[in-house]
C-alpha cells in the first residue's frame, strides 16, 4: 500500500500545472484549489463507475467489456486488492490476452520481495502460458525467473523454464529467434562464473565443469541452426565467430535444409504480415501448408498463433481440436484446448459436445463431466435447439455408462432421471425464453422410448412417453405414428400395433393413404376376417372424408383463382379505359382551342408520359412504355420570339425538340439514377460532374413533364462498360439531402426477374439487425457501441427515400462468434432513452406483388375516383361543364375526372365527339 500510495503521489505531482515549479506562494493557492477540486471530482466519478460497473457484473458475469473496463479503472485508481480480485474473476471466465497477461504479470511483479510472494508469481506465470502460446509471456517468465537463480536449485529451474518455451515456441518463424538468444546469454552467463581465476590453472573438476558448459552451448546452437527462423544466417555467423573449433557437418547440412524450409515459409510470413486482421484466409492457407509438411509441433504451433489473433472464431477452435483428437491423441494438451475453446466460444454448443466427447475418451471422471455439462446448459446458447443438443449428447454419454445386463443400478437411474429432467428443462427453461423448446418432433423423448423398449424391456414406459409425445401436436404426423407402430412392432405384440395404427388413421392429416396401407398390409397377414372388414371399413371413411375436404379445398382455390383472372381482367379493362380517356381528353381541348389539323394529330399521337413509380428499394428503371420514348431535354430548347411565360416555354420546347428514342443497345453503357429532388436545378450539370470521376460522360438525358419540370430520375451514357460499373458504387450517394438511386439499366418488363436489391435476403450469421434505434442516431455512435464487441466491417443505416432515418441499422462483423457475442451483449440495450432490439440478420421473403400497371384499379370494387399517392391532383379535374358529362353507357367507369365509354364494350377506338357550335351549347342549356 506505501508503493501505491508513492505512485498516487507522483501522479498528483504530473497533474500541477506547468510552469509552477513550487506548490508554495499565496499567488499559487488558488490554482492549487483548483487542481486539487479537478481530481477530486475525477475520483468520484471513477468510484461511482467502478461501482456500476461491479454491479452490472453481478448481473451478467459474462460481460467481456465490463470486465475490461472495470480492470482498467482500478489499475488507474491503484486499487490492488479489488484489482487482483477482478483479473481473478475475469480469469475464471475468460482465457485472457496476452496484454492483459503482461499487465498482470507486470504489477504483481513490482509488488514481490519475499520468496512466497514470488511463488504465487510463478503460479501467475503457469496460467498465463496456458491460456495462449504467447512468445513474449515465455520470455518474461524466463527472465523472471533468473532472478531466483541464487535459491537451492535455482539454474536448473530457469533451464527447466527455458526448455518448456522452447517446446512452446522455440519453432515461432518471426519470434522464436529471441528465445533461443535469451537462453544462450544465460548459458553463457553461467560459462563467464565458471571460469577460473585470471592466471590461475583451473581443477580436473573446474575444466570439466568448463566443458560441460561450452558443449551446452555448442548444442543449442545446433539445434536453434537446424531450426527455420527469421536471421538464421546472423545465428550462423555469429556461431562461426564464437567456436574455436569448425562447424560440424552435420550441423551444416541441418542449417542449409532448415534454410530451404525458410524460403518455403516466407511467403506465408510475408502474408501475415502484410494482411488486415483478422488474418483468416492468411492463416488458413499456412495451416494447409503445414498439413501437408505434416510435422504435428509446426502444425499445433500455427493453429495457436491464429488462435491468438482469432479467439473467438468457433469453426477454427473446431478445427485445432478435430486435428489433435485424431492425430496427436496427447491427453493434457487436447484437454488443455478444449477447455480454451469453450471458455472463448461459450454461445457454440458444438464445442461444448466436442469437449464432453474428449473428456469420456480420455476416461474423466463422471463428476467432472456432470459439472463441465451443468457449465455447459449456463453458457448461454442463442438457439433453442442447441440445448436439446447438448442435452443428447449428455444423455448419450450417460447411456454409455450403463450396463443393460442388470436389472437395475445407479447409473440406470441416473440416466432415466437425466431423461426426465432434460424433458422438464426444455419445458420450462428453454420454452421460456425462446417461446420454444427447440425440439417439436420430442426426439429426446423418443429416445427414451427406445432406451426403455429395447435395452431395459420396458414397453409399458415406452408406450406412457409416446402417449405424452402425441399429446403434444404431433399426432397428425403420419412419420410419427409409424414410428411409434415400428416400437410396437419391434418390441411389444400385434393388438397394441393394431390399436396404433387405428388411432393413426383417425388422426393423421398429412398423408393418411400411407397410414391406411400400413394397417391394410398388418390386417392382411395377421388379421382376423373380422379385423380385416373393420380395417376396410375404416379406412374407406376415413379416406372419403379425406377427399371430401380436398375435393372442398379444390373449390375453393378454384374460386380464388377465378376471382383473381376477373381482377385481371378488370384491371386490363381499367386500362383500356383510361387510355381512351387521354385520348377523348387530348381531342376535345384541340376542338377547344380551335388547333389547325396538324397540330391536333400531332397532339393526339403524342405518347404517354412515364407513369409514376411505385415507393420501395427496387429502383431498377422505367418499364417499357417509358423507355421506348424518354422527354431527354425537354424545356431546354431555344428561346422563341417574342415574350413566353415560363409554361409556354416549356410547352414551345417540347413541340421544337424531337422526343428521344431509348436505345436498348447501349444499355451496358447507361445507368438510370432515380429519387432526385423534382426541384434540382440543370440536372444535366449536377450529374455530369458527380459522375465524371467514373469515367468519360457521353450523355445524360433527363426525364422532364408536359410543364418542363424536372421528374427526378434520368439515364447517364458512359463512354465505356466499366465506367457503368464504376458509378453503380454511387449508389445511395447523398445529392440535395435525399439519398441517389443508381441502378443498371435493365427493362424489366423483358427481364421481370432482374433484381437491383444489392443487399443479402437470406441469413447471414455474421450481420446482426438492429430495431428501435432514435432517429437521431449517427452512424459514428452506433459505431463506437458495436465495435466494443468486435471488429466492424460495416454499418448500414436504413432510410426513406427521402434519406430520413428509420429507426433501423445492419451491422455487419468480421466473424459469425463476434455477431453472436454482440447479439447477447447489446440485446435490450438502452440508447437515447430508446430500447433497442438486436438479432441476427434474417430478413423474410420479399413479397413481389404483380408489377401495377399505369392508372390500374387495385382491387374490382364499386366505381369510384382513384386518385394517385397524393390526393386528387390539378391535373385530374375536369375542365367541361357538368352539363356535358353525360354517359352514354351505364358501365361507364369515372376516373381523373372524366367519364368515358367502356372500351371493353367495343373493340373500336372511341368516336370522336361532335363539334358544337355556340347556339348549340345555349339550346342545351337551355333545355337544362
Amino acid at each position: 500500500m506505501a508503493a501505491a500510495g508513492a505512485e498516487a503521489a507522483a501522479e498528483e505531482e504530473k497533474r500541477l500545472p506547468e510552469g509552477d515549479p513550487e506548490s508554495g506562494g499565496d499567488s499559487d493557492d488558488e490554482g492549487d484549489s483548483d487542481s486539487s477540486g479537478d481530481g477530486e471530482d475525477e475520483e468520484k466519478e471513477n468510484e461511482a463507475e467502478i461501482q456500476r460497473l461491479e454491479e452490472q457484473l453481478s448481473i451478467n458475469a459474462f460481460d467481456y467489456n465490463c470486465h475490461l473496463d472495470l480492470i482498467k479503472l482500478l489499475r488507474q485508481e491503484g486499487e490492488l486488492v479489488k484489482l487482483r480480485r477482478a483479473r481473478q474473476k475475469m480469469s475464471e471466465l475468460f482465457p485472457l490476452t496476452e496484454e492483459i497477461w503482461l499487465d498482470w504479470l507486470k504489477d504483481e511483479i513490482k509488488m514481490a520481495s519475499e520468496i512466497s510472494e514470488r511463488e504465487k508469481v510463478y503460479e501467475l506465470f503457469e496460467r498465463a502460458v496456458k491460456d495462449y502460446i504467447c512468445p513474449e509471456i515465455w520470455l518474461e517468465y524466463a527472465q523472471y525467473s533468473i532472478g531466483g537463480i541464487g535459491q537451492e536449485g535455482g539454474i536448473e529451474k530457469v533451464r527447466s523454464i527455458f526448455e518448456r518455451a522452447l517446446t512452446a515456441v522455440g519453432l515461432h518463424v518471426t519470434k522464436g529467434t529471441a528465445l533461443w538468444e535469451a537462453y544462450r546469454e544465460f548459458e553463457n552467463a553461467i560459462l563467464e562464473t565458471a571460469q577460473p581465476a585470471p592466471g590461475s590453472i583451473p581443477s580436473p573438476e573446474q575444466q570439466q565443469v568448463l566443458c560441460s558448459q561450452l558443449e551446452k552451448i555448442h548444442t543449442l546452437f545446433r539445434r536453434q541452426l537446424g531450426i527455420p527462423l527469421l536471421d538464421m544466417e546472423a545465428s550462423y555467423a555469429e556461431y562461426e565467430e564464437w567456436s574455436e573449433e569448425p562447424i560440424p557437418e552435420t550441423t551444416i547440412k541441418n542449417y542449409k535444409k532448415a534454410l530451404q524450409q525458410l524460403e518455403k515459409c516466407k511467403p506465408y510470413e510475408e502474408a501475415l504480415l502484410g494482411a488486415e486482421t483478422p488474418k483468416l484466409a492468411e492463416y488458413q492457407a499456412y495451416i494447409d501448408f503445414e498439413m501437408k509438411a505434416g510435422d504435428p509441433a509446426r502444425i499445433q504451433l500455427i493453429y495457436e498463433r491464429a488462435l491468438a489473433e482469432n479467439c473467438l472464431v468457433p469453426d477454427l477452435w473446431a478445427r485445432y481440436n478435430q486435428y489433435l483428437d485424431r492425430q496427436l491423441k496427447v491427453k493434457e494438451l487436447v484437454l488443455s484446448a478444449h477447455d480454451r475453446a469453450v471458455r472463448n466460444c461459450p454461445w457454440t454448443v458444438g464445442l461444448w459436445i466436442r469437449y464432453l466427447l474428449a473428456m469420456e475418451r480420455h476416461r474423466v471422471e463422471h463428476s467432472i463431466i456432470s459439472e463441465m455439462f451443468e457449465k455447459a446448459l449456463n453458457a448461454g446458447f442463442i438457439q433453442a435447439t442447441d440445448y436439446v443438443e447438448i442435452w443428447q449428447a449428455y444423455l448419450d454419454y450417460l447411456r454409455r455408462r450403463v450396463d443393460f445386463t442388470q436389472d437395475s443400478s445407479k447409473e440406470l437411474e441416473e440416466l432415466r432421471s437425466a431423461f426426465a429432467r432434460a424433458v422438464e428443462y426444455l419445458k420450462q427453461e428453454v420454452e421460456e425464453r425462446f417461446s420454444e423448446s427447440g425440439d417439436p418432433s420430442c426426439t429426446i423423448m423418443q429416445n427414451w422410448a427406445r432406451v426403455e423398449a429395447r435395452l431395459c424391456n420396458n414397453m409399458q414406459k415406452a408406450r406412457e412417453l409416446w402417449d405424452n409425445i402425441m399429446t403434444k401436436g404431433n399426432a397428425k404426423y403420419a412419420n410419427m405414428w409409424l414410428e411409434y407402430y415400428n416400437l410396437e412392432r419391434a418390441h411389444g405384440d400385434t393388438q397394441h400395433c393394431r390399436k396404433a395404427l387405428h388411432r393413426a388413421v383417425q388422426c393423421t392429416s398429412d398423408y393418411p393413404e400411407h397410414v391406411c396401407e400400413v394397417l391394410l398390409t398388418l390386417e392382411r397377414i395377421e388379421g382376423t376376417l373380422e379385423d380385416w372388414d373393420a380395417a376396410v371399413q375404416k379406412t374407406e371413411n376415413r379416406l372419403a372424408r379425406v377427399n371430401e375436404q380436398r375435393a372442398k379445398a379444390a373449390e375453393k382455390e378454384a374460386a380464388l383463382a377465378k376471382q383473381e383472372e376477373e381482377r385481371a381482367e378488370q384491371r386490363k379493362q381499367a386500362r383500356a379505359e383510361k387510355k381512351a380517356s387521354k385520348k377523348a381528353k387530348k381531342t376535345k381541348i384541340g376542338d377547344k382551342r380551335k388547333a389547325d389539323e396538324d397540330d391536333e394529330g400531332e397532339w393526339g399521337q403524342e405518347e404517354e408520359l412515364p407513369s409514376k413509380r411505385h415507393r420501395g428499394e427496387g429502383d431498377g428503371v422505367l418499364p417499357e412504355e417509358d423507355m421506348e420514348v424518354e422527354a431527354g431535354l425537354f424545356g431546354r430548347g431555344e428561346k422563341p420570339d417574342g415574350p413566353a411565360g415560363p409554361k409556354e416555354k416549356a410547352s414551345t420546347s417540347r413541340k421544337d425538340i424531337p422526343k428521344v428514342l431509348h436505345d436498348s443497345s447501349k444499355d451496358k453503357v447507361t445507368v438510370f439514377v432515380s429519387n432526385l429532388s423534382y426541384t434540382m436545378a440543370e440536372p444535366e450539370a449536377k450529374l455530369r460532374e458527380l459522375f465524371g470521376s467514373c469515367g468519360e460522360v457521353v450523355e445524360i438525358r433527363a426525364v422532364f413533364n408536359n410543364k418542363g419540370t424536372f421528374r427526378g430520375y434520368c439515364y447517364v451514357q458512359f463512354r465505356e462498360e466499366e465506367a457503368a460499373r464504376q458509378a453503380l458504387a454511387l449508389d445511395r450517394t447523398a445529392v440535395e439531402g435525399r439519398p441517389m438511386f443508381v441502378s443498371p439499366c435493365v427493362d424489366k418488363n423483358k427481364n421481370p426477374d432482374f433484381k437491383v436489391f444489392r443487399y443479402s435476403t437470406t441469413l447471414e450469421k455474421h450481420k446482426l439487425f438492429i430495431s428501435g434505434l432514435p432517429f437521431s442516431c449517427t452512424k459514428e455512435e452506433l459505431e463506437e457501441v458495436c465495435k466494443a464487441h468486435g471488429n466492424v466491417k460495416d454499418i448500414r443505416l436504413v432510410t426513406n427515400r427521402a434519406g430520413k432515418p428509420k429507426g433501423l441499422a445492419y451491422v455487419e462483423y468480421e466473424s459469425e462468434a463476434q455477431a453472436s457475442q454482440a447479439v447477447l451483449k447489446m440485446d435490450g440495450l438502452t440508447m437515447k432513452d430508446h430500447v433497442i432490439k438486436v438479432m441476427i440478420s434474417n430478413p423474410p421473403l420479399r413479397k413481389l406483388p404483380d408489377r401495377p400497371e399505369p392508372g390500374r384499379a387495385s382491387l374490382p370494387m364499386a366505381p369510384r375516383q382513384i386518385y394517385g399517392a397524393r390526393g386528387k391532383g390539378r391535373t385530374q379535374l375536369s375542365m367541361m361543364p357538368r352539363a356535358l358529362q353525360r354517359q352514354s353507357n351505364p358501365v361507364a367507369k369515372a376516373e381523373n375526372g372524366m367519364v368515358q365509354n367502356s372500351p371493353a364494350a367495343s373493340s373500336d377506338p372511341p368516336a370522336e365527339p361532335k363539334k358544337m357550335s355556340n347556339a348549340d351549347f345555349a339550346k342545351m342549356l337551355l333545355k337544362k
